[in-house]
């Protein structure tokens, strides 16, 4: 799978599987962006990523955790 950016809900599913001990709301935005371009089949530049973008992947995490 080629995780892009606009993939949010993709990447909030394979944060909660690679990190399922994690509570991801005390993440940090630079650790966030780090473990991201970190998974398996993301293919996207890293640099074309926002705090918007890691906000809504964030939100969407807490929220598959619930």
């Amino acid at each position: 799978m080629n995780l892009k950016w606009t993939d949010i809900q993709d990447i909030a599913i394979e944060l909660c599987e690679k990190y399922p001990d994690i509570e991801p709301q005390y993440v940090s935005f630079p650790n966030l962006h780090k473990w991201i371009c970190a998974l398996d089949g993301f293919d996207d530049v890293s640099n074309h990523s926002n705090e918007k973008i890691l906000e809504a992947i964030q939100q969407t995490w807490i929220d598959e955790i619930n």
